[in-house]
């Protein structure tokens, strides 16, 4: 039983006031207090520009892909909010899962994600919270061989629900996000 997992929590959101960044935090807390070491990534940081195989081979990954890369390889599990773009994820969040699964010489196939322990989230100023986003993460993630426990929340009404401070105001949603993170470390300390 592995004592502190690794887990790497980031949102498919570049947006600065994002309830994708603040829900995930919330995830990573309670992944925190339940023992495991967590990295808190933010995707416009990275400065990945949209994938391109021809860039690609002519200057190498950029900086950005080749540090995130490194951080879901190094990793146990995944926690991701991700925000709905048009009943999708978002662009920013498949390309940096497109950057992140590009083969190097002496890698396996996959290498950062297969094997992997994901739990996902969202979070909406709609109704139903970025549920819809949630199927087709869900798909994209399980084609690349991570597995993604059946532990979701979908937070709708987001911006009357997570304050400008990152915090949620009830106190019960609150506790089941923070439980998501101590979810995916607890699966992660019996995997290891």
């Amino acid at each position: 039983m592995k004592e502190s997992p690794r887990i790497v929590a980031f949102a498919g959101s570049t947006r600065t006031k994002s309830y994708n960044k603040r829900l995930v935090r919330i995830a990573a807390r309670g992944a925190t207090q339940a023992g495991a070491q967590v990295e808190v990534v933010d995707l416009r940081d990275l400065n990945l520009p949209i994938f391109d195989e021809d860039e690609e081979a002519k200057n190498g990954p950029p900086a950005g892909a080749t540090r995130f890369k490194s951080l879901l390889k190094s990793c146990d599990g995944i926690l991701i909010s991700s925000p709905e773009y048009n009943s999708s994820l978002s662009a920013a969040l498949k390309n940096a899962i497109d950057w992140a699964t590009r083969p190097a010489a002496g890698e396996a196939p996959l290498e950062a994600f297969a094997g992997k322990v994901a739990v996902i989230m969202s979070a909406s100023p709609g109704g139903l919270g970025g549920l819809r986003g949630l199927v087709h993460l869900r798909a994209i993630l399980g084609n690349i061989r991570v597995i993604v426990l059946p532990d979701q929340h979908a937070v709708g009404s987001a911006h009357e629900v997570i304050g400008d401070d990152g915090e949620i105001s009830d106190a019960e949603l609150r506790s089941k996000i923070e439980g998501l993170g101590a979810t995916l470390c607890n699966v992660c300390k019996k995997l290891g």
